[in-house]
């Protein structure tokens, strides 16, 4: 090879790298922590940690979905917020920013959703008794990505305020 082409090589093999290197970035363990405790911190609630049993779950129930990539909840022991997007750019934090989004939608004097708006995401990611979570990201066999995130304590029960 001439030194152009080692040149090249090595830009290429940087920007793969490159490439990899943001595809992991925003859906590690701490990448979802500081993303669910951003919102929280906004409403008085404390922190969340991570884990690992809850992130296996996670990965576990994720992992049966690649066939699919159907937001259909697992229905297990833990509270869970479930997303998918179509583009590699979907990470983690992009599904849990999707549920703190819906904050706007949540009428907390009344402790409802605003008209027919999804808010029970939200006050999931921000439920007080919610204080360990464990969250797994993979790719659906339709090139989506899903994204699973599930919660010790469970929130959204009837009745109760989420902060």
């Amino acid at each position: 090879m001439t030194m152009a082409c080692h040149t090249y090589f090595l830009i290429t093999l940087v920007s793969i790298l490159g490439l990899i290197s943001t595809a992991r970035a925003q859906n590690a363990a701490q990448d979802y922590v500081n993303a669910h405790n951003s919102p929280r911190t906004q409403v008085g609630v404390g922190a969340v940690a991570w884990n690992a049993t809850l992130a296996t779950y996670a990965l576990n129930y994720a992992n049966s979905r690649v066939g699919d990539c159907a937001l259909t909840h697992s229905y297990g022991p833990y509270g869970e917020n479930l997303a998918k997007g179509s583009s590699s750019t979907f990470t983690g934090v992009s599904a849990v920013n999707l549920w703190a989004a819906e904050k706007q939608y949540y009428d907390h004097t009344n402790n409802c959703c605003i008209g027919t708006n999804q808010c029970l995401h939200y006050t999931q990611v921000v439920w007080h008794d919610s204080t360990q979570i464990g969250c797994a990201r993979v790719r659906c066999n339709n090139g989506w990505y899903y994204v699973v995130c599930s919660y010790h304590q469970p929130g959204n029960w009837e009745g109760e305020m989420p902060y």
